[in-house]
Order: structure tokens, then C-alpha cells, then sequence
């Protein structure tokens, strides 16, 4: 098992907010991306839409979401899905921090990850055979005459 924790310290802007993305984990092969995601109160996210599906989180605080021009309220405990080319944003408007956890996959992540997993689950390759053990060295004994099996005699 490996844990990943969120470190404030190393959060980079990405979409006008401040992001600590999943990968790049050598341990995790998965077929799909992910990054925490933190506001500062009165932060907003900029508007943007993307070939891939998304999951949104919320982890803490208050916020609102809009898609393709719908507001609705986006709070710690809430999930929220949007599919491609559907334009998003958040905004924090509570008086805290506004923390989620973002998911997004495509085909193409998923197709390197089937591969990835077939290769990692497939049967291995039989061992080659072992060399036939080698006959014993004759000897100059005679051999033990067998005994009769049964009650023939």
C-alpha cells in the first residue's frame, strides 16, 4: 500500500486554481488522472472544457458550480460529474478554504490501461523443459533377479 497526502506547500496553478495532480506515481497504473484542487475564498476557476469525462469531489468548504450556464451549489460531501466538451467552473464563495478531489478519463486512458493490465495479468510464459536426468552409470554388478509377483509357483 502507498499513501499520497495532500501537500500545500507544493500546490501549482493550473485553470486558476491551485493544484497538487495524482501523477505522475510509478506504483499506480490506472486509467485515470486525477489532482486535488484548492480555493481561497473568493477564488474562482477559469471557465474551460475538455475532451475527457470528469469527476469532481468536494472535500471541504462552499462553492458553487456552473456548467453550460446551470449554477448550482457545490459543497464538502458533493459529487459532481461532467461529461466532455461541458464547460465548467467553481467558485468558492464560503469564508474558508474550498478543497475537491478531481478525476477525468478517455478512451485513450483507458485503452493504455487495458494494455497495461493485460500485459501485468498474463499468464507466464511456460518454463522450458528441464534437462532428462541422466541415466545412471552402469555398474558391473549383475542385476538383483526380480521376484516372482503372485502365488505362482
Amino acid at each position: 500500500m502507498e499513501v499520497r497526502s495532500l501537500d500545500t506547500e507544493k500546490l501549482t496553478a493550473e485553470y486558476g486554481v491551485l493544484t497538487q495532480r495524482l501523477l505522475p506515481w510509478p506504483a499506480l497504473r490506472a486509467p485515470f488522472e486525477g489532482a486535488w484542487a484548492v480555493l481561497a475564498p473568493g477564488a474562482v476557476t477559469t471557465p474551460h472544457a475538455h475532451h475527457e469525462h470528469e469527476l469532481f469531489i468536494a472535500t471541504a468548504g462552499t462553492a458553487t458550480i456552473s456548467a453550460d450556464g446551470e449554477v448550482r451549489p457545490f459543497n464538502a460531501g458533493d459529487t459532481a460529474y461532467l461529461p466532455p466538451g461541458q464547460k465548467h467552473q467553481i467558485v468558492n464563495v464560503g469564508n474558508g478554504e474550498f478543497r475537491m478531489y478531481s478525476v477525468w478519463w478517455d478512451a485513450e486512458l483507458a485503452s493504455r490501461f487495458g494494455a497495461l493490465a493485460a500485459v501485468a495479468t498474463a499468464p507466464a510464459e511456460p518454463a522450458a523443459a528441464e534437462p532428462a536426468a541422466a541415466e545412471p552409470a552402469a555398474t558391473t554388478e549383475p542385476a538383483a533377479a526380480a521376484e516372482p509377483v503372485g502365488g505362482a509357483a
